[in-house]
């Protein structure tokens, strides 16, 4: 079931062109271009490029580099065409920059960063994050044209709301509440992809038609209440990320995960309480952070909170409420965060937004932080 799914909903997509496409260079492209920093593939590619997602076919015969997205500030790029005219950029070796200080920069930190997503395809999903007054709004579910609770590919449901003739509609299910760790305010639900369908009557919900829809594709069965989506919306995802820490400082936590596990790591997928009202943007890279334990150091030396006994922790908690130390032999040392792994932001609304966890020396745990100090 899984491989038909995806290919169907991917045939969807016509937000990309094909490889084989022919490249067109812009009239005014130069023909050479001094990388600088903050210079990332995809921009270079659209000073020469209408279509700059397909700079990988404008890099494609690069004979001086092995790998196009490790390009450095400084590096000369050269446009010429092959024996068959096609357009490639390549490095330029006979290019010096001048500079005023001779000094050895080792390359290795100064790569443009980029991440494709075709590596991160293998671990997305297609879940949102959206709020409850949004789905409120959308096209859902009436009922089926057999009296059955549960549908699935081939069948016929009726949906309350306007849909355009002959479109693909992704099929959501609302899911569990996206609640932020500290005020426990819901920011957003879980919306889980059930199926795609496609709109084979419009309907006019002000003179009670419901819409038409053939289920094409099913993840779970289709059931009453679920609401309808336009089949790409949301999932429009650049085909290379910017990788680039915020400017601004940023604290939030992770307040969930897409596997439902207690503990993840490298390559698992994370939902973090930030989100465009916090300035956060695909490919931000954020640090992830942990709370070093509380130790309370008392009349039988430090010990963990968690380790203290009743009274201990009494104590503490009244010393922590009222932020003094309940007696002079009484100390809580509220210790530090550190630093246990990195993550990469590739998907945001407005109060939340989905990660991908990129390097980590510990588990990650929801409540961990993310940070940028």
């Amino acid at each position: 079931m899984k491989y038909p799914f995806l290919a169907a909903l991917l045939t969807l997509s016509t937000a990309f062109s094909s490889y084989a496409d022919v490249l067109s260079i812009k009239k005014d492209a130069p023909k050479q271009y001094v990388v600088k920093k903050g210079d990332t593939l995809w921009d270079i590619s659209a000073i020469y490029l209408s279509e700059p997602w397909l700079w990988p076919e404008l890099w494609q015969m690069n004979p001086q580099i092995n790998n196009p997205h490790l390009i450095y500030p400084g590096d000369a790029l050269s446009l010429i065409y092959d024996e068959h005219g096609n357009p490639r950029l390549v490095i330029n070796t006979g290019y010096k920059k001048l500079s005023p200080q001779g000094r050895i920069t080792p390359k290795g930190k100064n790569a443009i960063p980029t991440l494709p997503l075709e590596l991160l395809r293998p671990y997305l999903t297609y879940e949102q994050a959206i709020s409850g007054d949004d789905i409120a709004d959308k096209p859902y579910i009436l009922g089926a044209n057999e009296n059955t609770k549960m549908n699935t590919k081939g069948h016929i449901v009726y949906v309350k709301g306007n849909l355009k003739q002959h479109e693909s509609y992704a099929i959501y299910r609302k899911g569990d509440a996206y609640k932020d760790i500290n005020s426990d305010e819901v920011l957003a639900y879980k919306s889980v992809l059930v199926g795609i369908g496609r709109a084979f009557r419009g309907g006019d919900v002000e003179n009670g038609i419901p819409a038409s829809v053939r289920i094409e594709s099913v993840k779970q069965e289709v059931r009453s209440t679920d609401f309808l989506l336009p089949a790409m919306e949301g999932q429009a995802l650049p085909a290379f990320f910017t990788m680039k820490r915020p400017e601004q400082v940023l604290e939030g936590n992770i307040i969930a995960s897409i596997n439902e596990l207690r503990e993840f790591s490298t390559m698992d997928i994370v939902v973090l309480n930030l989100g465009t009202d916090q300035q956060v943007e695909p490919g931000h890279i954020l640090d992830i952070e942990r709370q070093s334990p509380t130790v309370f150091d008392g009349r039988n030396g430090p010990r963990y909170k968690e380790d203290s006994n009743s009274l201990e922790k009494l104590i503490t908690d009244t010393s922590e409420f009222f932020g003094v130390e309940a007696d002079e032999d009484a100390t809580v040392w509220h210790m530090p965060k550190e630093k246990v792994g990195e993550l990469m932001v590739f998907k945001v609304y407005d109060n939340v937004s989905y990660a991908l966890i990129v390097k980590n020396q510990h588990p990650i745990r929801v409540g961990d932080f993310a940070v940028i100090n």
